[in-house]
């Protein structure tokens, strides 16, 4: 049966319950009612149903015919995407484009730049995913990712075609009850040795490169959100970048942290790349998020 099933037929069927009936489906498809009445007479019997009652003066849709047509616009949506990927493709624009984060690369103007690509190329297939320290930069690798927003602990490698985005400024806070809060001076290494720095980690290698790690007493996290609860419940202190704790260092539920002879502080903000695999170019919507997003960085 389905191989008999033409998109026509389904178009036609559309046309009729939107239009309202036969003959206005042939005056907006431009075809004569028989044709019209035709392509449904033949709907019907290659498909084994009655799609309308013909007992009326106009007739109208029976209950099957009710669930087939809203299958019938699932399919030509279906196949209208089909055609504009295929056309998209002709013209340049990916087939799909597969996008992976960094947890401390800044969310807003990436979900801005997200929207406006919806804009620009509405029928464009996107992948997204957040990811683990180093898991952005890993999918890229594997081929599961076009473009990679992301930090490179060990800097860019030859085999990367990495830009730099911005830089992030990661602060060290903790909860205003921390007894490294009530210091009333500087901690010092010996101070920060007896508390547990909450640090950001690669989950396949936890052992690999980490940033701004002074303690001896490491808890590693994932999720930079999962981090924050615990900051806020006061296990540990850690560096966050300070426009995500922002709010909570004005409403009090933060405190900055100072640090004396703090390294991180000679090493400056840390560095948000935009990267992709030299002999994987980006196509013309990999571009445009990367260019949309450059802007709204800068």
């Amino acid at each position: 049966m389905i191989g008999s099933l033409t998109l026509d037929q389904l178009r036609v069927l559309v046309t009729i319950a939107d239009a309202g009936s036969f003959s206005a489906a042939g005056r907006k498809l431009n075809r004569a009612q028989s044709a019209i009445s035709q392509a449904v007479a033949t709907l019907e019997n290659v498909q084994g149903v009655t799609l309308f009652d013909r007992a009326g003066h106009r007739p109208q849709l029976t209950d099957v015919g009710r669930v087939l047509v809203g299958q019938a616009r699932i399919v030509l949506a279906g196949a209208g995407r089909f055609e504009a990927v295929a056309a998209g493709t002709r013209e340049g624009i990916e087939p799909e484009l597969a996008v992976a984060i960094d947890p401390l690369v800044p969310t807003a103007a990436f979900i801005d730049s997200l929207h406006a690509l919806r804009v620009a190329f509405p029928h464009l297939p996107v992948s997204f995913s957040t990811e683990g320290l180093g898991g952005a930069e890993r999918r890229l690798r594997r081929g599961e990712a076009a473009l990679a927003f992301c930090i490179l602990l060990g800097g860019p490698s030859d085999d990367l075609a990495a830009l730099p985005l911005l830089g992030v400024e990661l602060i060290p806070v903790v909860a205003p009850d921390h007894p490294l809060a009530q210091l009333g001076r500087a901690a010092t290494r010996a101070d920060l040795d007896e508390h547990a720095q909450l640090v950001m980690t690669d989950p396949s290698a936890p052992d690999g490169p980490s940033h701004g790690i002074i303690g001896t007493k490491v808890w590693r996290f994932v999720d930079l959100g999962r981090r924050l609860d615990f900051l806020l419940a006061g296990f540990g202190w850690c560096r966050m970048p300070e426009a995500f704790v922002a709010p909570h260092l004005a409403d009090g539920r933060l405190v900055r942290l100072s640090i004396e002879d703090d390294p991180a502080r000679a090493s400056g903000p840390v560095t948000i790349y935009a990267a992709h695999l030299r002999d994987r170019p980006l196509g013309r919507a990999g571009a445009w998020l990367l260019n949309d997003l450059r802007d709204r960085f800068a």
